[in-house]
């Protein structure tokens, strides 16, 4: 039996995860919040990441009944995200490997989140969407790579709702993404926004700028309400997914698709894929919350899948990238 622990720290979430053989035995997490109408900024993100790590990995390893003798690897994640919270997890990764005598493994945060959803889900080879504050990508493998088809050419989807989130100060407890999806189900006026799809390629940041400016007008001249305006970037945003998905799935001859990341438990979004997916004849793949926002054990089971196919970091190349994209990485876990 194989025992991986994972770090992830590439965003506003710090967790630690250990997975044997595919199953979790732990997985506890936190986030940093900031105040409405604020994002968060490296540094600070960092800070917190730094005060609560060490307690995060006595719970996990409290939760899972191990000691560090049971651990076979110690997986981090190497990026994509942002530096200084990057940095953060690294060197707390590289010291407990090297105190616990334990070989290490830089992770690919896209690639953790694709490997959990395909564990949690069982779906066999889906057409993925990455939806993510800092990702919005659309991927199928394809010879030992996770090909991406089609993506964002400016900003994330979670990112254009994060920051639409703080021009209306929406709170971030528990996250923006969640406030905006519950305001939106009391939505009942759809307000017209800019749709932009490119080809494969969706870009988000005019639409950003179009509410940003609409918003407050809109409000103030009672308009429409801001549930309404919720509702109405949700529907335009997801519509743009769905629409880049289907058409992958048609490239890829593709009859199952798996959403991964934070964006992905977006229960709207799942109902407007599943309807999609039901028209084609194709099966729709979801995780919930545990699984989709940033988490330890995602970075856990692709390093136990790394470490399985005989991947290993050397220290002196566990360093952390903010750029990482999903294909540099070779997939050679699979077929």
């Amino acid at each position: 039996m194989t025992v991986v622990i994972g770090f992830e720290g590439s965003a506003n979430k710090i967790g630690v995860g250990i997975i044997r053989d595919g199953e979790v035995l732990s997985n506890p997490r936190r986030t940093y919040i900031t105040p409405p109408g604020q994002g968060f900024m490296p540094s600070d993100t960092a800070r917190h990441h730094r005060a609560v790590i060490l307690t995060v990995l006595k719970e996990a390893l409290e939760q899972a009944g191990l000691k560090p003798a049971d651990i076979d690897c110690v997986a981090y994640t190497k990026g994509p995200g942002m530096g200084a919270p990057l940095v953060t997890v690294a060197l707390v990764a590289r010291t407990v490997a090297q105190l616990w005598g334990k070989p290490l493994l830089g992770v690919n945060h896209c690639i953790g989140h694709i490997e959990m959803g395909r564990l949690i889900t069982k779906a066999n080879n889906p057409t993925v969407l990455y939806v993510s504050g800092g990702n919005t990508q659309v991927i199928a493998y394809s010879e030992r790579r996770y090909r991406i088809f089609g993506e964002t050419i400016d900003i994330a989807v979670g990112n254009c709702l994060d920051r639409f989130a703080r021009v209306i100060k929406i709170s971030n407890d528990p996250s923006p993404g969640y406030n905006i999806e519950q305001m939106a189900k009391k939505g009942s006026k759809y307000v017209e926004l800019p749709y932009t799809v490119k080809g494969m390629d969706v870009s988000f940041s005019g639409i950003l700028s179009y509410i940003e400016e609409a918003a407050h007008k809109m409000l103030s001249s009672d308009q429409c309400t801001a549930e309404d305006l919720c509702f109405s970037l949700q529907e335009t945003v997801f519509s743009m997914l769905v629409e880049i998905t289907e058409r992958a799935m048609a490239h890829c001859g593709s009859q199952e698709v798996l959403i991964v990341g934070g964006v992905g438990c977006n229960l709207r979004l799942q109902e407007m894929m599943g309807v999609m997916c039901k028209e084609r004849g194709a099966k729709l793949f979801a995780t919930d919350e545990r699984f989709c926002i940033d988490n330890g054990a995602m970075i856990a089971q692709a390093g136990w899948e790394m470490f399985k196919s005989g991947q290993v970091t050397e220290l002196e190349d566990s360093w952390i990238t903010q750029r990482y994209r999903t294909d540099e990485v070779e997939v050679t876990w699979r077929d």
